[in-house]
């Protein structure tokens, strides 16, 4: 296996196919309480940030999706990874703006937007939860969206879209607003996604722009096999994958796992420890 995961170009920047989740540092796990309190406990720190990160520079996976410009303890644990492997890293922001029709709104938006610039983004990709509000499904728009664009260009990074509605790829691709790339859920078991499976496949593969996908071991209800197998074999060379590990070992494994489908072969990774296994089970 290349010591180098493929990549692709977005907005004119070289990105990883394979790009670095963040639910399994901040504590999103998906499942329960419980699950989120475990990824706290263990990895909502600078240190446990920067040895998965560093596990990830092993093979040049070097950008990074998270809220990161609302969450301190990962730009501290980005520049800890930096300082340890000499090589930088490429921020993804996704934060959650206040996108009221109002003056004030307006202004606290921009300040967000800013400060994500401030801090050293390269692209700023408004969180799914604040774009959906300004989507019009009547006139098949997203109302004000070209100012928060603006605003982004504007602070120095290139604009994208999160989107958990597809209809946010498709009405900006229509409207021909300035993005140069999209965020969707995109999974073998069509968690959390609105629709089918096989029309957010379509929606990804008619896109205009490359489109980074996020929760494909649909939040541990898969294995990595599974998940990223059928994530790898069914995108378009262009698009990513958003991948979360919970330790560096999973990082190995996962990018063993993508170079496997990718190069169309047999992952090399040992069998897992189950006791009493059948002859066809072991290795």
């Amino acid at each position: 296996m290349s010591d180098s995961f493929p990549r692709t170009l977005v907005g004119g920047v070289s990105l990883p196919r394979m790009l670095i989740g963040t639910n399994w540092l901040l504590g999103y796990s998906h499942r329960t309480p419980s699950s989120d309190r475990l990824i706290e406990e263990q990895n909502k720190n600078r240190e446990a940030i920067a040895d998965i990160i560093e596990a990830f520079l092993t093979y040049d996976i070097n950008a990074i999706m998270a809220p990161a410009s609302q969450n301190e303890v990962v730009i501290e644990g980005i520049k800890i990874a930096e300082d340890r492997t000499g090589k930088g890293v490429i921020i993804i922001d996704t934060p959650i703006l206040n996108v009221d029709d109002t003056p004030e709104a307006r202004r606290e938006a921009e300040a967000v937007i800013k400060n994500s610039g401030k801090m050293g983004s390269a692209f700023c990709m408004p969180h799914h939860f604040s774009v959906e509000q300004l989507v019009n499904k009547n006139k098949q728009i997203i109302d004000r969206l070209p100012d928060y664009l603006s605003m982004i260009r504007g602070s120095g990074m290139i604009p994208g879209l999160s989107a958990h509605m597809p209809e946010l790829i498709v009405y900006s691709d229509e409207q021909g607003y300035d993005v140069e790339t999209y965020i969707q859920i995109y999974n073998c078991m069509g968690f959390l996604m609105q629709v089918e499976i096989e029309y957010i496949n379509n929606v990804i593969w008619f896109a205009k722009k490359p489109v980074m996908t996020i929760k494909p071991m649909a939040a541990g209800r898969v294995t990595p096999f599974v998940g990223l197998t059928f994530s790898y074999a069914t995108l378009r060379e262009c698009d990513m994958v958003a991948v979360g590990c919970f330790s560096a070992d999973e990082v190995h494994e996962d990018v063993e796992i993508a170079m496997a489908a990718i190069e169309r072969r047999k992952p090399g990774l040992k069998g897992r420890q189950s006791p009493g296994k059948s002859a066809i089970m072991k290795e």
